[in-house]
Formats: structure tokens, C-alpha cells, sequence
């Protein structure tokens, strides 16, 4: 019997972790997809999938789970340009840190393809197949945003991924309800940093760096171009939630500059007593699969 095949187009940081991951998942074989040749030699000397190839349409014709792992614009060019190519009854899926504008996007697929939205909460700071690893989803948080009309294989089949590579469950949600809790839960945490570090004396705290200043700038240096796409396209949430923090810095500013201690404390303690409940073990928000083990 002909194994089953898993196509990874992009072969980056998450793809190339995304393929090593996957293999040896059931009965497929994990084929990488990359527009470089020098990318397609290193994934195939290292071990990135079971073999990696630069035949795009090749592969799409005979992939029975497709995953797009590229940049958000890259995702939504590479669904206009290659349409008609995905094999009839086969599943896509991508790994984008927005889903509203990819799962509009993915609504020119033909009938016969089933796309499911989804963002693996895992990364790092540096990019690149060089860096990728198959443990690099171990215990993160596995999304994804399910439409009417997705099969129930399908979904199953998601699952079942997610928890051969290692996630700590799977969540579901709307891609609206991903798209404003993400920019809560990662965008601003960027764009926080990204300012931290716009301080002008920034250069003038060497010696000075704490666990805390470390904790909060580690993600300042970021893939530009990457966040400038991930930011834009989901603007209206991202807006909302830095206006937000705004007017949470300006509270804390005003009760430090009136020299109003009790005020001062009982936002700490307000804000304390939020993050510890939060810390209390508990299931993620919206509905969630727990893979068993």
C-alpha cells in the first residue's frame, strides 16, 4: 500500500521543526517543499522530513495534508497562485500567527479541499532552517480555528498531529476570537519590548541588566519583516489592546507621581492577585482536546 504524504512548504524555523516533528506520524511520508535548492540539500542531508524536494505542483497533486509555513502575505500568495493544484479530498493547514485573513484567504479553495486554520504557539528568537528542531512544540499550546464544513476526519487528523509533536493540548477557537486574544497574548508582549528597548538609555544599562529587563526585551529582536505583516494585518485587535495598555501605564504613572501609596498598593495587589490567578492551573480559554498521556 502507497504511504500517505505530509507536504511542509517553507522550510524555516517552524517548518523545518514542523518536519522533523511529524516524522515517522502514522503512515505518512513527510516531504519538505522549499524554493531554494541550497534549502532543499540541507533539509535532506540533516533529516528535515523524510526527503525535500523544490517540485511544488508535484507534490500538491499527491498530498494528502498539506502545510503552508510561510509568511502571512507568502501564505495568502502562495493559496492565489496555486489553486487548482492541492489533491481533491486532502487537507491544508498553516501555521500563520493571524487566522481572520488566512481563513478568508483560503475561501477560494476548491469545494473539494478541506483548509483548518492553525497557529502552533512555539518559536524562538532566531530564524532559519539551521535553527529548527523536532522538540520545539513540546508542551506548547496547539490552536486551531475550525470552519462549518471541516470533516471530522479531518479535525481528528489534526489532533492526532498536534499530539504526536508533542503540544500540551489542543485549543479551539474562531479565527476572530484567535486573532483578539493573540494580540493580548504575544503582538503587544512584542511591541512592548520593541519599545523598552527605543529608550534612549538602553545602551547605558549595561552591568545593570536584571532577570526582569532580560524577560522583557528578549523578544525585541525580532524578524521585521515577519512582525510588520503579523502586526498589520490584525491592526484593529492589536490597536485595541495597546490602548489598553496605555491607559493601564498612565494609571500606575499618576498614582506613583501623587505619591499616593495606598492607591499605589492596591493596584499592585489588584494586578498580583490577577497574575496568580492566572498562574492557577486551568483549562485554556474556548474549547480544548487533551491529548491523552
Amino acid at each position: 500500500m502507497e504511504r500517505k504524504t505530509i507536504a511542509v512548504v517553507g522550510l524555516g524555523l517552524i517548518g523545518g521543526s514542523l518536519a522533523m516533528a511529524l516524522r515517522g506520524f502514522e503512515d505518512y511520508q513527510i516531504v519538505g517543499v522549499a524554493r531554494r535548492r541550497e534549502t532543499v540539500d540541507y533539509a535532506n542531508v540533516h533529516g528535515v522530513g523524510d526527503t525535500a524536494t523544490t517540485e511544488v505542483k508535484e507534490v500538491l497533486s499527491r498530498a494528502d495534508v498539506t502545510w503552508l509555513c510561510l509568511p502571512p502575505q507568502g501564505i495568502l500568495d502562495f493559496l492565489a497562485a496555486y489553486l487548482g493544484d492541492f489533491k481533491p479530498g486532502s487537507l491544508v493547514t498553516d501555521v500563520c500567527g493571524v487566522k481572520t485573513a488566512i481563513v478568508d484567504g483560503a475561501k477560494r479553495l476548491p469545494p473539494s479541499v478541506d483548509f483548518i486554520g492553525c497557529h502552533p504557539m512555539a518559536g524562538k528568537e532566531v530564524s532559519g532552517i539551521a535553527h529548527a528542531e523536532g522538540s520545539l512544540f513540546r508542551n506548547a499550546h496547539f490552536i486551531i480555528t475550525p470552519q462549518p464544513g471541516n470533516t471530522t476526519e479531518h479535525l481528528e487528523l489534526m489532533k492526532r498531529m498536534g499530539e504526536y509533536m508533542g503540544f500540551r493540548d489542543v485549543v479551539t477557537a474562531t479565527p476572530e476570537q484567535h486573532d483578539a486574544i493573540i494580540a493580548y497574548t504575544s503582538q503587544v508582549m512584542h511591541v512592548m519590548a520593541a519599545a523598552v528597548c527605543d529608550d534612549p538609555d538602553l545602551f547605558d544599562c549595561k552591568g545593570f541588566e536584571g532577570g526582569s529587563f532580560r524577560d522583557c526585551t528578549r523578544v525585541a529582536a525580532l524578524d521585521v519583516p515577519l512582525w510588520t505583516e503579523l502586526f498589520s494585518l490584525n491592526a484593529p485587535a492589536l490597536c485595541r489592546v495597546i490602548q489598553t495598555l496605555e491607559n493601564n501605564l498612565r494609571a500606575y504613572r499618576e498614582a506613583i507621581e501623587c505619591g499616593d501609596r495606598e492607591a499605589l498598593a492596591a493596584k499592585l495587589e489588584h494586578s498580583a492577585s490577577r497574575k496568580r490567578q492566572m498562574n492557577l492551573e486551568g483549562p485554556p480559554r474556548g474549547d480544548s482536546y487533551k491529548p491523552e498521556g
